[in-house]
């Protein structure tokens, strides 16, 4: 199977393969199709968006579902990034894996959501924390420290729980309010 570059994905948009709404992403060379993004995603998205917004304002940029470049292969777009600030917010380039303080990913059904290996991909490309969350069950899982395609630390938080970005630890937020 032919492996196709990031910028290859790119051209392919430009000429109207796919539209800009269109669920693609380039993963490890692999155009994978995402499902469509149900009500209870969205708004499970939205809630957190809005949470993050108000508790990380002046010291992190807030993305969400936009590319980050890990490599010339890959370009996953998770629902929410936490992204060092840049005064540009981006605009020259999509942010790589030193701008990501930690990544999101939600699952309206069952996480054993994760069939194209992000969270492998982004431990291999040094994303200091991935945070899956499964709003179905109300769980979420914290991988912190990667070390090559896993990560040293994982952390299952409860109800009343409070987690924090390592690089943002003054701002912690609630477990249950990241499930709603």
């Amino acid at each position: 199977m032919r492996k196709f570059t990031v910028d290859e994905y790119s051209k392919l948009a430009e000429v109207g393969i796919w539209g800009e709404d269109d669920r693609v992403e380039p993963i490890e060379g692999e155009l994978v199709l995402n499902l469509p993004v149900g009500s209870r995603h969205a708004a499970c998205v939205n809630r957190l968006t809005h949470l993050l917004m108000q508790r990380v304002r002046g010291q992190a940029i807030v993305s969400v579902q936009n590319p980050i470049r890990l490599s010339e292969r890959s370009e996953p777009q998770p629902d929410l990034a936490l992204l060092r600030p840049r005064a540009d917010f981006y605009a020259a380039e999509h942010p790589g894996p030193g701008d990501v303080l930690r990544i999101v990913e939600g699952a309206e059904t069952s996480v054993e959501y994760d069939p194209h290996g992000k969270i492998p991909l982004y431990a291999r490309h040094g994303i200091p924390e991935v945070w899956p969350i499964d709003w179905a069950k109300g769980q979420i899982t914290i991988h912190k420290n990667p070390r090559g395609k896993r990560y040293a630390r994982i952390e299952n938080p409860k109800k009343g729980d409070m987690s924090a970005p390592e690089a943002l630890s003054d701002v912690p937020i609630q477990a249950e309010k990241l499930l709603g």
